[in-house]
């Protein structure tokens, strides 16, 4: 019971989807805050402007949010649908099916025994017990994605609320930007077992260029 306990929480956000979603929030956030220097004109635009930034990411939290209900929800139906054709196949066509359901790389190295193996196991696995449809750890999942989107947007709007200098305040919120990425570029390259200070540096250097070509393309 405790496995399945863990593996529930592990499904809903893992850390690379807690990572990725605070880089997209703060992404979008910052093609705004680039923009403020040239766009605006007295603290009351810049406050607007904050406050649109906070929208935007309001607005592509919840459809990121939902994107995160599709994909569950696509995920479980795949599933349930591979149990059931499972029950009806025979041998030859089951290990067809699990191959199919196994990443490429898996697939090519499994051998046709260790293809039975998996297929026979998952036959007598009860079908009942991969629920088709979305569960409240999904729902929970969602939320989570919607407030780390959200929330992202916070470091950056911060600088403009507290300085009346438009230009410092700028430079301060790029610079909040870039040590966030580089916090969650470290993060994900320790997760992956490379050196965290390599990633760090090139998620920093790639959103700063990300940033330069969104604005660059008029978003």
């Amino acid at each position: 019971m405790a496995n399945t306990g863990e593996q529930k929480r592990a499904r809903i956000l893992d850390p690379v989807d807690r990572v990725t979603e605070v880089i997209f929030g703060l992404l979008m956030a910052m093609t705004f805050t680039g923009t403020i220097s040239v766009a605006t004109s007295g603290q009351e635009a810049e406050r607007t402007m904050m406050f649109a930034a906070l929208g935007c990411n309001l607005a592509w939290g919840l459809a990121d949010a939902v994107m995160y209900l599709l994909r569950a929800l696509i995920d479980r139906t795949r599933k349930s649908t591979l149990f059931a054709k499972l029950g009806g196949a025979d041998a030859s066509t089951g290990q067809a099916l699990v191959a199919a359901a196994l990443p490429s790389h898996v697939a090519a190295a499994a051998k046709p025994e260790t293809l039975e193996l998996l297929r026979s196991r998952l036959v007598q696995y009860p079908a009942t017990s991969v629920p088709s449809g979305l569960g409240w750890d999904d729902f929970m999942g969602a939320l989570g994605v919607f407030l780390l989107v959200v929330a992202s947007t916070f470091p950056l709007v911060v600088p403009f609320l507290l300085l009346d200098d438009t230009a410092l305040a700028v430079r301060l919120s790029n610079l909040v930007g870039l040590a966030v990425l580089f916090i969650a570029g470290w993060m994900l390259a320790r997760y992956a077992g490379a050196k965290p200070w390599q990633g760090g540096v090139a998620m920093a250097v790639t959103g700063a260029v990300l940033i330069v070509a969104i604005i660059a393309l008029g978003g």
